[in-house]
Parts: C-alpha cells; structure tokens; sequence
C-alpha cells in the first residue's frame, strides 16, 4: 500500500514511488535512482483528480485512491500528458466512474484515444481556459512539446500551485517528498540529467514557454511535477535553472568520449586529457568510454560541456558500434555552441576517424582541428603528440 501524503488543506498527494525502476522509455533512458509517478487529488467544493501513474500499478493506484475517497465524489479528471506513465491508471479507474468528465488540451484527446481506444467524456482546453471548483480556480496553460504535443500545466489560484507534469521533475524516488527534504546534490544531478536527456531538443520551447509564464506574475507557493520532488522551497530556484540550461548551457568543462578495442585508443585519450589539463588547469576534463558506461549519463556531461573530444578505433571501414549508438542519441539532443574534434587508433585502412568528424558535424558540433589519429599501439612519441594535441585543442578554443 502507498499512503496519500496531504501537501496543504486542499491538495493531497496519490501517487506511486518506483523505488525499483532501472530504465525509462523503453530502454532508452537509465534512471538509477527510481522515479515516482505523482497524482493529485484536489477537495474544494468539487474534487478534481490530477493525472494517474503508470499502467503496471493501474490496479494498486485504484485501490489505494478508494481508501483515500469514494471515487463517485470525483468530479473531474485532468489529464496533463497522455504518455503512458501518466495516463496508465485510466482505464482502471475509468471502469468504476465512466461518465466523469477529463479534461485535456485537443491533442491530449487524440493521443489518450490512441493509446486506450475509449471515447470518454472528453472536454478539451487551450491556454488561458479556467475550472471553477468552489474557493479556488484552475486555469489551463498548454505546455506543446515539453516534452509531448498534447502536454499542458495547471495553476491552482488560492494555494498557489503550478502542476506542472514533466516540467522541473526528475527520475528521483523520494519518500519525504519535497525538495527540502531530499538530497540537494542528488536531487539536482537527476533534474539536470532529466533536462539534459529529454527537453534538450525542445530547449527554445522551454525558454519561451517559461517567459510566457512568468510574464503572468502568478504567486507560487509550489510546483508539483509528475515525477520526483514537489518544490515548495523556494520553487523558483528550479525555474531559474531551466532558463539557464535552455540558453545553449555549458561550464567550462570538455568530455572526451571514447570506444576502444585493445586500448590503443584509451591511451591517446588518457594521454589528451593530461594534455587539455596541463594547458589550462581551470577546465574540468572527464573521460568516458561509451562501449561500457551510461550513456544517459554522457549525454548529461556532454550538456554541459563546452566542447567534447569523440575517439574510436576504426572497424571495417567504419567506428565503433558504441560510438554509434552515443552519436545517434546525440543528433536528436539538437545541441547549440558546442565545438568538437576527434582522434583514434587504427590498423591499416583508417576512416574512422574521417567519419566520425563527418558525423559530429552533421550533429551539429563544430570541428575545429583536424582531428588526430595513431597507427597500431601509441608508443611513448605517439603519447606525447597527443598530450601536444589536448594543448592545442584548448588554445583553439
């Protein structure tokens, strides 16, 4: 059983923690820390339901709502987001209310028909709609692609609430809840993996749709995402992040990403990394081999760097399958003002390398060098020219 949690007079918390989550959209995204699936259940002089959780806990959601409130009192449903995280739980819950009004953007509609193939009691808002419930009002403001077409948040007047679905949330199980209560260095390197790996692509959006926001000067005692902390110690504080991280973000850090078969090309980016250090000791360097650790994880490093070295051993005529994979998570990302180069160890043909610059550029990186590349096993001469070649790339930038 999950018990509710009450976050003020009015609103409670009917969610579900996964504690045991391990990855995400399919297999697509690594979530170490678990995730929570946050609903909210709202008692004015009507009772409002704000989202579901995930299908696989459709049926412990139901019940454990039915110890919370006669599910008959419920007089409307929202729906911020269709994805199946979100909206699992409907078709459960809709079998014992059927008739109860949902409402949702018109996207909204369309993508909950396709995912559940019921035609229920649809009524579909725009920005700037509104739903008396008694003392308090809920006015609708969509949200389109952060991160889906259909996604929209909610602000409850009186309590000052922002319920703001993806927006500001984290893959993070928290029993306590709210962000001051939780590990402030965890919390942030999950938001900022969060951004780094699903609003990314949308980061204009983001800036736009947050300004727009703003420019309402609502009060805001609290925004309550869909997944991880409620952030009611000073919720601006993840607002202003995001503005930060949508505005072509990055620290004065570089990545080196490599995939490597006998070592060859672990050595060179070893030895590059001395290199960019003993040039400019004030940049923060950090190597990851992209055959064996997170790729989620690179993809955050590489958020915030201000440029990236990409290494790989050259393979029939081509590089590293890990290598592959990591760029083609990268295109998607769209990233802005980030400079690149590239090196590796080959054999006897050597294109790999060609390629790999080819392909970061088609990613949107700029190459500044022309890269730099090692037949067979660096000896200590070859090491050296590497060293040479991180003090340049530095100096290049």
């Amino acid at each position: 059983m999950q018990a509710s949690k009450r976050l003020t007079e009015k609103v409670t918390w009917v969610g579900k923690v996964d504690w045991e989550l391990e990855m995400f959209h399919g297999e697509e995204l690594s979530t170490a820390r678990g995730s929570s699936y946050n609903s909210y259940l709202i008692r004015d002089e009507k009772v409002v339901l704000i989202d579901t959780v995930w299908l696989p806990y459709d049926k412990e959601f139901v019940r454990n709502l039915k110890d919370e409130i006669d599910l008959q009192e419920i007089d409307y449903i929202i729906v911020q987001h269709a994805e199946i995280d979100h909206s699992g739980a409907l078709p459960e819950l809709m079998r014992e209310i059927p008739d109860t009004p949902i409402y949702c953007t018109n996207n909204g509609k369309k993508i909950i028909q396709g995912h559940h193939h019921q035609d229920w009691n649809f009524v579909t808002v725009k920005t700037g709609d509104t739903l008396n419930i008694g003392k308090s009002t809920l006015t609708f403001v969509e949200a389109p692609m952060l991160h889906w077409p259909d996604t929209m948040f909610t602000y409850m007047s009186g309590e000052n609430i922002l319920f703001s679905n993806d927006a500001f949330g984290q893959h993070y199980a928290t029993e306590t809840l709210y962000n001051d209560k939780a590990d402030n260095c965890e919390l942030y390197e999950e938001a900022l993996k969060y951004y780094a790996n699903i609003l990314t692509p949308f980061s204009a959006l983001v800036k736009r749709k947050i300004e727009e926001v703003l420019a309402l000067e609502l009060p805001l005692n609290m925004i309550c995402t869909s997944h991880g902390v409620i952030w009611r110690d000073n919720p601006a504080q993840i607002v202003e992040k995001y503005l930060e991280w949508a505005d072509n973000y990055q620290e004065n850090q570089i990545t080196i990403v490599y995939d490597t078969m006998w070592n060859s090309t672990r050595l060179m980016a070893e030895a590059i990394a001395y290199g960019i250090q003993a040039e400019d000791p004030s940049v923060t360097v950090k190597l990851y081999n992209v055959g064996k650790q997170d790729k989620n994880d690179i993809v955050t490093e590489i958020f915030k760097s201000k440029a990236i070295l990409a290494g790989s051993a050259t393979i029939n005529g081509r590089y590293l399958s890990g290598m592959g994979g990591l760029l083609e998570m990268i295109r998607g990302m769209r990233f802005k003002n980030k400079k690149a180069a590239v090196f590796g160890s080959y054999g006897w043909s050597g294109e790999g390398n060609k390629l790999l610059a080819q392909d970061f550029a088609g990613a949107g990186f700029e190459i500044i060098t022309e890269g730099y590349r090692t037949l067979w096993v660096p000896d200590n001469d070859e090491l050296i020219a590497c060293q040479e070649f991180g003090r340049e790339f530095v100096r290049s930038l």
